[in-house]
């Protein structure tokens, strides 16, 4: 019986509210069960009042949550801030979560992702806390306060969404996906219901330290993997990583790549320590020599567990294995129709579209393989042509049944491949981690409509417009066919040679800090490592070395930096040929590696070999490293003698943003001198140039000079300003590092305006932001120091604790946010 749509819910565009009490087990016990009933009525009376004063309809209600409807947006929020006031007096505290959207509205309700989307908002909330999506907030027509959270993401691992606060009440941080890298998946999570419960069950249990999620390649371990990272997120208050490894060849890059994703400036280890986190390895089968390190890894990080995902067992003590099994039999049909309907929305499911979820054993990514054929092929003939195809390719006994039937099933797609495709598909395979299109054309001679029919049949996939790619395990197919062709040592010698021009020609831009092209590089890296590896391989040491050097700049910046400095290290000992590339080389090392003494030898050959070779511009690199090296050694007069040196010869050869940089450096070395007239000057001087040529690296770095000497002549507002202004350069570069170290540059300013609670949490945040990227440089830890000894004149040591502890769980956004609008109502100042 059809039932009929409810005429007092709100249609069209429709504001959604969610409401649940914060600890209402807690505050049962705690008032005991008469008093309790009595504040839950109290509530309920004063929520429904709110919400029909604005025009909100009730939808459901279970137990003490409500879930309303409202016609604006405006609405929405002014019966949350009500609601709120009212409640305030009593003992019950409800978080609130309000979503705008357009749902389907059914005889059932409302239908669609909007209404999980407030729900997931609600949820993430605190007691007395009413958070708001942005589509909400743009709609709303409202002088009311709303409080800029930032970017989050919630369990469903769905895209992030900036999130508001209503009111400026202070609440500790949004139980989001806040702390996490975990990719967007492409299509939402189908089944797996009972999975995803004992897998969930083994990464709460204190005795597990290790899971492996075992399985075949394509049977959605991967998929899983997320999803139970993301629905513990709450049980790890420095987050879930995610450490993609497929594209990894090397194990000993395992540790390094971990550190990586968590944005550690030192090792795995150094940086977790007591840190309470989840890593989740992906794709661990091929680096077995890395599984070793994993129980040492966890012994010396007490509170850090592991997720795996592994085609094999990695055999090590503690391991708990979890074998990832087909689909249930209706999951898999689901999915099936699902991507199904995608490619045809006309497909309806017959009992012959069961039977071929049957024959195709519930494994998800022979599911979605067959779902691409449907908009030429009935159900029918894909069954029909399926028992052939597996009947033939069926392997004997010993092997995996799985294996064969994914096997058999990707051969049966390459089958329907006509010889073009089957060449293009092939040669494809060279490329790790994708390409864009004008890559594929140079080295694989593509023809786009071959390539389109590639992505057509689901071979192939496209991101963001122009990045072909393909899954893992089709990947490993392609490459077994290039690998038995004729074509494989050209085609890895073409990909060499074309990426090879590629970070050449990255190269100034590079060192430019231009974000373009840092994103190009970023989303080329494993490529680069792939054609670094093709080369070392080959014997190519010159190229190699010309490799490395361009691409430096890079692993620095983006912090990839064991990483650079093993790579460097290995080419320059593997060819000693007094090359231009070798010169290049060393001066790429000396930036990276950590320590003075090497520095100092690779920065002096360097010199030595280019002055040799008449480079100029490789002699002002050697003498801008060798001013490095003095300066960590506190000899600032010598320090500012190579600065001065490798200034003119940058103005020499007319690369004003290098001079700009050096003659920052020699700022900092007259005012570490006492020269401040000098340094003061020169910083200026510096600035204006810098962002009268768009210069924004040396523009920030300049204007953070600028703001000391603000604060020591009574001018902390100034400085404020120049901070801010900073901050956001380095944001908008991509210099997590730079960032880091922003945040923390606030507190001195606030402090030199008596506003020393807020300096405490800012100053705080900072260091926080360092400590979790292992940024330990000695002349952060001075400039803090000497912050904290302001701050401290001026609270007690118990405020002071208490002030840092709430700083240390801001986000740098927050903090900054927070800095900015005391500074700006701060009567007193600059």
């Amino acid at each position: 019986m059809m039932r009929l749509v409810r005429s007092d819910l709100p249609s069209g565009t429709v504001t959604f509210l969610f409401t649940d009490v914060e600890g209402s087990t807690k505050l049962l016990h705690r008032l005991g069960a008469a008093a309790y009933a009595e504040a839950l009525g109290v509530h309920r009376r004063v929520l429904r009042e709110a919400f029909a004063r604005h025009g909100g309809v009730e939808v459901d209600t279970q137990g003490d949550a409500f879930f309303v409807a409202f016609p604006t947006a405006s609405g929405a929020l002014a019966a949350a801030r009500d609601a709120v006031a009212a409640l305030a007096p009593g003992p019950i505290r409800v978080r609130m979560g309000i979503h705008t959207g357009t749902p389907h509205l059914t005889g059932e309700g409302y239908v669609g992702g909007d209404v999980h989307r407030a729900a997931r908002i609600a949820a993430a909330g605190h007691g007395g806390q009413v958070l708001v999506s942005s589509s909400t907030v743009s709609l709303a027509e409202t002088t009311m306060d709303l409080r800029d959270l930032g970017d989050h993401r919630f369990k469903d691992l769905s895209a992030s969404e900036r999130i508001y606060q209503l009111g400026d009440d202070a609440f500790p941080p949004v139980n989001s996906l806040y702390r996490t890298n975990l990719p967007v998946p492409a299509n939402p999570f189908v089944g797996r219901k009972r999975e995803l419960s004992e897998v969930l069950a083994l990464l709460t249990r204190d005795s597990v330290r290790l899971v492996t999620l075992t399985g075949l390649g394509g049977t959605g371990k991967t998929r899983l993997a997320l999803q139970a990272a993301a629905a513990v997120a709450e049980h790890y208050p420095d987050g879930v990583w995610w450490v993609h490894l497929a594209a990894l060849r090397d194990p000993a890059l395992v540790s390094s790549s971990a550190a990586q994703a968590l944005g550690a400036k030192d090792s795995l280890v150094e940086h977790v320590r007591d840190r309470s986190l989840l890593l989740l390895f992906d794709n661990f089968e091929h680096l077995m020599e890395a599984a070793e390190e994993l129980p040492p890894m966890l012994a010396a990080c007490p509170k850090m567990r592991l997720l795996v995902t592994s085609r094999e067992l990695l055999r090590v003590p503690g391991e708990h294995a979890f074998p990832v099994p087909p689909l249930e039999p209706r999951e898999g049909t689901e999915l099936f129709a699902a991507r199904a309907c995608a490619v045809d929305p006309t497909f309806t499911l017959t009992e012959t579209a069961t039977q071929l979820c049957a024959r195709l054993e519930q494994l998800p990514l022979a599911l979605e393989l067959a779902a691409a054929r449907v908009r030429l092929l009935s159900p029918e003939q894909l069954l029909e042509r399926l028992g052939r195809r597996l009947d033939l390719l069926r392997a004997g006994r010993g092997v995996d049944p799985r294996q064969q039937t994914l096997r058999a099933t990707i051969d049966w797609s390459h089958e329907l491949l006509d010889e073009d495709e089957q060449r293009l598909f092939a040669r494809l395979a060279v490329f790790v981690g994708g390409c864009t299109l004008e890559s594929a054309e140079e080295v694989c001679q593509s023809d786009l409509d071959v390539l389109q029919s590639l992505v057509d049949k689901s071979l192939v996939r496209v991101r963001d417009g122009n990045r072909f790619w393909m899954l893992e395990t089709i990947r490993e197919y392609a490459s077994e066919r290039l690998n038995d062709s004729s074509e494989m040592q050209g085609l890895h010698h073409l990909h060499a040679e074309h990426f090879l021009s590629f970070v050449e020609a990255a190269e100034a831009h590079l060192a430019a800090y231009s974000t373009d092209w840092l994103d190009r590089v970023s989303l080329e890296h494993d490529n680069i490592r792939a054609a670094l590896d093709w080369l070392e391989a080959s014997g190519d040491t010159q190229a190699v070395l010309r490799m490395t050097s361009a691409v430096a700049e890079f692993w620095n910046i983006r912090g990839h930096i064991e990483e650079g400095r093993r790579r460097l290290q290995a080419a320059l000992a593997a060819d000693l040929h007094p090359s231009a590339a070798r010169g290049k080389a060393l001066n790429a090392a000396s930036d990276l590696v950590a320590d003075t003494s090497l520095m100092a030898a690779l920065a002096q050959e360097a010199l030595r070999l280019h002055r040799d070779n008449g480079d100029q511009r490789g002699i002002a690199l050697a003498l801008l490293g060798l001013g490095d090296v003095a300066g960590t050694q506190d000899d600032w007069a010598t320090a500012k003698h190579h600065w001065e040196e490798a200034a003119r010869l940058f103005d020499e050869q007319g690369d004003e943003r290098k001079a700009l940089m050096v003659r920052r450096l020699l700022a900092w070395s007259y005012e570490k001198l006492g020269d401040k007239e000098n340094a003061g000057a020169l910083y200026e001087s510096n600035l204006l140039r810098a962002r009268a040529a768009g210069y924004d690296h040396v523009t920030a770095l300049s204007l953070e000079g600028l703001a000391i000497f603000a604060v020591a002549e009574g001018r902390a507002k100034a400085a404020l300003g120049m901070l801010r202004e900073a901050y956001h350069l380095h944001r908008e570069i991509g210099d997590v590092w730079r960032v880091a170290v922003a945040v923390g540059r606030f507190a001195r300013p606030l402090a030199a305006l008596g506003q020393a609670a807020v300096a405490a949490r800012v100053l705080a945040c900072g260091q926080a932001l360092c400590d979790e990227l292992g940024a330990v440089e000695p002349w952060v830890v001075t400039m803090n120091e000497e912050t904290l000894a302001m701050i401290s004149a001026q609270l007690t040591d118990d405020a002071l604790e208490q002030e840092w502890d709430r700083g240390r769980g801001l986000s740098a956004e927050a903090a900054v946010t927070l800095a900015l609008r005391v500074g700006a109502i701060t009567a007193v100042g600059g």
